[in-house]
């Protein structure tokens, strides 16, 4: 009998009353039906000559259902039918996932199914704020310049603002790389498709594919699925979360799913607000933002790429998840251009949770070292161009003779895997404040020890 269970499951879920309505009107991405009734969110099923093609109700206008498809509309005509299917867009979800690559529906890129007895919503709700257990253990990264002076906790949110072409995108893959979490989730979002086989080959790799999930929509994927499937990556996410792991969610881009929100709401008549972009763009950032973070079971720990446009870190998106998020590290093109790289600025950058996830001594160190980094920027100029005589300033003779250490410590070759224990020592020699062992090695920090920023 027990072979029978999912078949007798799915028959008493099915639905045998079908919603029917008919194409009036196809305007770019906008797909107009007189019926079927069908509700906001809901997946229906566009049957055309050449096949079916899924849609999704984006919005509706008195009798007129307004859909988006998931693919292409070429084929479609005015009269084909619209089957609604009763329910919203499902991820199936199991271990299977692990070392697979998948598209905005939680399916295997090229076809086939995920063996899987269970779904999650796509587009779930975020965990209710009192059942949030507090930040107290950090997590590593091997990335030096965040493990030091910007450590994340388990749970924490950063975004990572980047123009293009400086290295936000290798900083990802460095973090899924190197982290100690027990599951990498990444998401693919709006990206050039030949990065996502990189990705996966270079940056994961053979071992760090074993236990991440890969969830891809590229650029040329229509602005629906390029939205499912950063809501697909984050319920992949929150199933492993469920399971009481610590789940490293990777995102790249927020910019990109920000911008398919755009295009929808502008194609369903919304009137364009900051810059362009329509309301529901800062309607649903939160929304999806927030879904990330603590639970009682585990942790989602996310990092979200924001490419800046003309390395402006002021406009409206990165403005708007700046002020959601529990920090954010800001890559320099300077930097960038000088072959420093990660292209990290720690002094503009910052971990709102540091203080709650390391030790005093830790904080001391670090503290010190953003001192001498500080010092050394403001009289860069007068040391470069010689007007500096040594002996004049304490603090700045101090910072030029920390400086190179401190560079080199800052930078990292990207097949290099940094040692947490190694890191905080290192910054302990450079900083001249000892960190002790017990410090180190204690992930778990005495909330009534820490400081606030």
């Amino acid at each position: 009998m027990g072979e029978l269970d999912k078949y007798i499951d799915i028959t008493e879920k099915a639905d045998t009353i079908k919603y029917v309505g008919r194409i009036v009107r196809v305007n770019g991405l906008l797909i107009e039906a007189k019926g079927p009734h069908a509700v906001v969110g809901e997946v229906c099923r566009i049957e055309t000559a050449s096949g079916n093609v899924l849609a999704e109700v984006v919005g509706l206008n008195r009798e007129i259902v307004q859909l988006m498809p998931y693919a292409e509309t070429s084929g479609l005509e005015v009269g084909n039918r619209v089957v609604a299917s009763g329910s919203r867009l499902e991820v199936p979800v199991s271990n299977e996932l692990l070392g697979k690559l998948l598209d905005f529906q939680g399916k295997l890129w090229g076809g086939g199914e995920i063996d899987s007895n269970e779904s999650y919503l796509a587009q779930g709700p975020a965990p209710d704020p009192d059942t949030r257990p507090r930040i107290k253990e950090h997590i590593v990264t091997g990335v030096r310049a965040i493990d030091s002076l910007l450590t994340v906790g388990k749970g924490q949110r950063i975004g990572i603002f980047a123009g293009s072409g400086v290295g936000k995108s290798t900083l990802i893959g460095m973090i899924a790389r190197n982290t100690n979490a027990d599951v990498n989730v990444v998401a693919l979002i709006g990206e050039r498709g030949r990065e996502v086989n990189d990705f996966i080959e270079k940056d994961l790799g053979p071992e760090g594919f074993k236990h991440s999930v890969v969830v891809a929509t590229p650029s040329n994927a229509p602005p629906l699925a390029r939205i499912r499937g950063a809501y697909t990556a984050t319920a992949i996410a929150e199933y492993f979360r469920d399971q009481g792991k610590d789940v490293m969610l990777l995102f790249d881009s927020v910019t990109r799913f920000a911008l398919a929100q755009r295009e929808i709401g502008l194609a369903i008549g919304e009137p364009p607000a900051t810059r362009g972009y329509t309301p529901s763009v800062f309607d649903n950032l939160p929304k999806l933002l927030e879904r990330s973070g603590t639970s009682p079971k585990g942790s989602i720990t996310a990092f979200y790429a924001v490419l800046v446009e003309g390395d402006d870190t002021d406009e409206p998106i990165s403005d708007t998840v700046r002020g959601i998020l529990d920090g954010h590290f800001i890559l320099s093109r300077n930097l960038a251009k000088a072959n420093h790289y990660p292209a990290i600025d720690v002094l503009p950058s910052i971990s709102r949770l540091m203080p709650e996830v390391t030790g005093r001594q830790t904080r001391k160190a670090a503290g010190e070292m953003r001192r001498l980094i500080s010092v050394y920027s403001d009289a860069e100029d007068i040391i470069n161009i010689g007007a500096y005589q040594d002996g004049s300033n304490p603090d700045i003779d101090l910072a030029k003779r920390k400086h190179k250490d401190i560079e080199e410590f800052l930078k990292q070759e990207i097949e290099e895997k940094a040692s947490y224990y190694t890191t905080m020592k290192k910054m302990a020699s450079i900083s001249g404040i000892d960190i002790p062992d017990e410090e180190i090695t204690n992930t778990e920090v005495n909330i009534s020890e820490t400081v606030s920023v």
